[in-house]
């Protein structure tokens, strides 16, 4: 009997310890502005497995503006969150959502945009994680470099269609990236062709790339840089309007999830590929490091740059899109 008492205490005791240790579940927000994009999602869903990993609740809430920002701060701090990581619907609120966070002494991790203050410089004090500019534009040069050699071209009647944005700091090192790229695999700067773009769409990009095929008439090949996929679709637009057939284009852009329709399609275009970031990476890596800063103590870095992508072309993006849920 004494036995069986000592064992239902120690039930007990268990018992008591497994509540305590629920009650005592680590809370961290996870904020983002476009809940219902594909890339948020992909992040919420990594977020939750590092949450399930290292043993904290993630509470996802969307900001799709200023007002629900802050009071989607006041939440978490009612429900206990010493922090949260976000990707801002404006990178002005940051001092805003900075001194929230500090009025309850909670840790704040940016992802994708990094916080300006109001007079637009960008608030190195908060840590960052986001892509690296320079590095995955420098990669989309590499891969344009390598498919004009797969496919044999005489560099000499190939040019390169750069269809800039420079007053966009990340367009700005992208494209500068991917062209250093280029010019450093042996290809001629002066065959380097750069035009602005009035919008980071198709139609602004498109009117950007008429405006220079009609000035080089010369050129038989064209290699096509710009900061995204769109901008890189309006520029194969382009061509396609001037005459010019797939296999003498190649456009790789940047983002994936905006080239799925284009790679879809029954017949090849001059859009050859996209390079796939890792919404994985940064809803798994923010919501860890977080973790680490407000139960360890282990501050973050200031910047983390995420350098992983995937080149997806028509053979394998079904495939590479449902790795990372997207």
């Amino acid at each position: 009997m004494h036995k069986f008492t000592k064992a239902l205490a120690a039930i007990g005791l268990a018992a008591v310890m497994s509540q305590s240790a629920m009650a005592e579940t680590l809370k961290l927000g996870f904020l983002v502005k476009q809940p219902e994009e594909p890339w948020f999602q992909t992040e919420w869903k990594f977020a939750d497995k590092a949450g399930k990993d290292l043993g904290f609740e993630v509470i996802k809430i969307a900001v799709p503006d200023g007002e629900k920002t802050l009071n989607a701060i006041d939440s978490l701090a009612a429900s206990g969150a010493k922090g949260f990581v976000i990707c801002t619907p404006d990178p002005k609120l940051g001092s805003a959502i900075v001194a929230k966070a500090r009025g309850y002494d909670m840790k704040v991790i940016t992802v994708d945009d990094q916080f300006v203050n109001a007079k637009g410089k960008p608030m190195d004090s908060v840590p960052l994680v986001m892509m690296a500019a320079s590095e995955i534009g420098a990669r989309q040069g590499q891969e344009l470099y390598k498919e004009m050699q797969k496919r044999g071209w005489d560099v000499n009647d190939t040019g390169v269609m750069a269809i800039t944005a420079d007053e966009l700091d990340t367009a700005r090192r992208r494209t500068t990236g991917s062209m250093d790229a280029l010019k450093a695999a042996g290809f001629p700067e002066k065959q380097i062709y750069r035009v602005p773009t009035k919008s980071n769409d198709i139609p602004g990009a498109f009117d950007a790339g008429n405006s220079m095929l009609v000035q080089h008439p010369q050129v038989k090949h064209w290699l096509i840089v710009g900061m995204n996929d769109n901008t890189v679709l309006g520029g194969v637009r382009a061509t396609e309007g001037q005459g010019f057939k797939a296999a003498d284009v190649i456009g790789i852009g940047i983002n994936g999830v905006d080239a799925v329709n284009e790679l879809s399609k029954a017949q090849a275009t001059g859009f050859y590929g996209s390079l796939l970031p890792s919404p994985d990476i940064h809803g798994y890596k923010t919501s860890e490091m977080l973790y680490n800063w407000v139960s360890k103590g282990v501050e973050p870095p200031k910047f983390t740059a995420v350098t992983d992508v995937v080149l997806i072309t028509r053979d394998n993006f079904k495939e590479e899109l449902a790795k990372k849920g997207l």
